[in-house]
């Protein structure tokens, strides 16, 4: 059914001078800044616009000075609308309170400022992006000094800062980008070298290089061309083809996804089938993508077509522990919605399973002490500990590069990982609801469903109330979560036993916590 209902929507290209106006004189009040993972998002005029920028980094300053933070704030954004000029705010308003701005004239990925952060080259960074989301929408994270998405205590304290600001815009201190860079406080570096020179680290590119498969890479418009290009001059990649280097921030040129709406998501088949196309006709053996931060990932391979991330998530934490990629982890990291095939895979390996409530920001700490092989979402995120503590999707695809390179296809990998752990059937539903039964499922604990002993046939093991409420059973699971930003609740579930039960599954779920 939304196969068939996408292939009948028409495109609608967005309008770019009634956006930039709006990002500029917003024609309603502009919306609260509300702080999601780590970052304000919004469509385009009151949900995003220059007054949110500016406040932002006026409360990012004040943070700065409170705190005696030391050192340049890394601050840029992705290829989407406003990104730059989003940037170009933020800097002005950081050197207006005399702070040290590194604004490099370029995109930049995700997982780059994070990378610049652990580095020591950067004591923080202000990153414009709204990720994957259409492109009508604009945000902006911040990272601290750890690398990571911020937590939940400094973003609160961001958001009482900037609304602070957002009432008052008449404190917030800005210069001009010329005085700015007069008086030194704003200057360009190179971003690319560094990063893709320390990838060599996690990938070996000579492998890729002496492999006889073709591999196709689609940075979707996003931040990552230049990376994959520097990549592919670097390793001398010649087998490996940026197939399209269109950077447009209306994203036309994408796939419209299964609502009608542009979404560069690489983990969709909408958006990703002009790769699953090149390597079901033959013309590559591997595509991979990554969204327009290059925090995400995607990939298309001949005999698997698309690869669900829970997929590859599982072949990539088996391969790196074989590998001995990480040195001294011992843990796999995985999000509360992600595959419990992982969890089997670690006890398999040896190693801990470190399950964790959704939100990257939680792999952090694991990840600067090194305990992760891999950190993982089932939303296409993933990193290892030695490198970023932020999600990183060019990373992704070049070590699923080396994978097929080495051992060969993804899908069979996948399918060998199952014969011997087990099969599972994952899904996630999104439920249409309303503020009241969202508030509900938040009210709920855990001590509410002591009474309750099976569900679908099998015997309750335990429930956790983290983060929405998940239900554990002898060969299943599922995760029932609101969303923090639309009224729908996500149903989560998998089970080991067959594709009925996990209908079974969701029923139940809704049954029992959407009545």
């Amino acid at each position: 059914m939304v196969s068939e209902l996408a292939g009948t929507l028409t495109k609608t290209k967005i309008d770019v001078d009634s956006l930039r106006n709006e990002f500029f004189n917003p024609s309603s009040a502009p919306t609260a800044v509300k702080f999601g993972t780590s970052g304000h998002r919004g469509r385009l005029g009151a949900g995003f616009c220059a007054l949110h920028a500016r406040a932002i980094a006026q409360a990012v300053a004040r943070i700065h000075k409170e705190q005696n933070i030391i050192g340049p704030i890394l601050v840029g954004g992705d290829t989407r609308l406003m990104s730059r000029e989003t940037a170009c705010l933020c800097a002005k308003v950081l050197a207006g309170n005399g702070l040290c701005v590194i604004l490099p004239d370029m995109p930049l990925p995700t997982p780059v400022f994070s990378f610049e952060i652990i580095s020591g080259r950067a004591s923080a960074c202000l990153n414009g992006t709204a990720s994957h989301n259409p492109p009508q929408d604009m945000g902006l994270k911040y990272n601290p000094q750890n690398g990571g998405p911020a937590d939940t205590a400094l973003t609160s304290l961001i958001e009482k800062y900037a609304n602070e600001y957002m009432a008052h815009p008449e404190e917030i201190k800005s210069v001009s980008l010329d005085e700015a860079r007069v008086q030194g406080l704003v200057r360009e570096t190179d971003v690319v070298s560094p990063y893709v020179d320390a990838l060599a680290r996690f990938v070996d590119f000579k492998k890729i290089a002496a492999s006889p498969l073709k591999f196709a890479v689609h940075p979707l418009g996003g931040s990552s061309l230049a990376f994959y290009k520097a990549i592919k001059e670097k390793y001398q990649l010649k087998n490996m083809d940026i197939v399209s280097e269109i950077q447009d921030p209306t994203f036309y040129f994408i796939p419209i996804d299964h609502d009608g709406k542009i979404r560069m998501d690489p983990s969709s088949k909408y958006p990703m089938s002009p790769l699953i196309k090149c390597v079901e006709d033959g013309t590559y053996d591997f595509a991979g993508a990554s969204d327009p931060d290059a925090d995400r990932f995607g990939c298309a391979t001949k005999k698997g077509g698309l690869i669900p991330p829970n997929h590859a998530l599982c072949v990539m934490a088996d391969y790196l522990y074989r590998h001995h990629k990480v040195r001294d982890a011992y843990s796999i990291g995985r999000t509360l919605g992600t595959t419990a095939l992982l969890d089997r895979i670690a006890d398999g390996l040896g190693l801990k399973l470190d399950e964790v409530n959704v939100g990257f920001k939680y792999f952090v700490e694991g990840i600067i002490k090194r305990k992760y092989v891999l950190a993982g979402e089932e939303s296409a995120g993933m990193s290892v500990s030695g490198w970023t503590p932020e999600k990183d999707g060019i990373l992704a695809v070049c070590l699923l590069m080396e994978i097929m390179a080495v051992e060969g296809d993804i899908a069979d990998l996948y399918n060998r990982l199952t014969e011997e752990y087990g099969k599972p059937y994952y899904t996630r539903v999104d439920v249409p609801t309303d503020d009241g039964t969202k508030k509900c499922i938040k009210s709920l604990k855990a001590a509410d469903f002591e009474n309750l002993h099976q569900v679908a046939g099998e015997r309750v093991t335990r429930v956790r109330d983290t983060d929405g409420i998940k239900i554990y059973l002898q060969s299943s699971w599922f995760l029932v979560r609101p969303s923090g930003t639309e009224n729908i609740v996500k149903i989560y579930a998998e089970t080991f036993v067959s594709e009925n039960h996990l209908n079974t599954l969701i029923e139940a779920a809704k049954e029992l916590l959407l009545k």
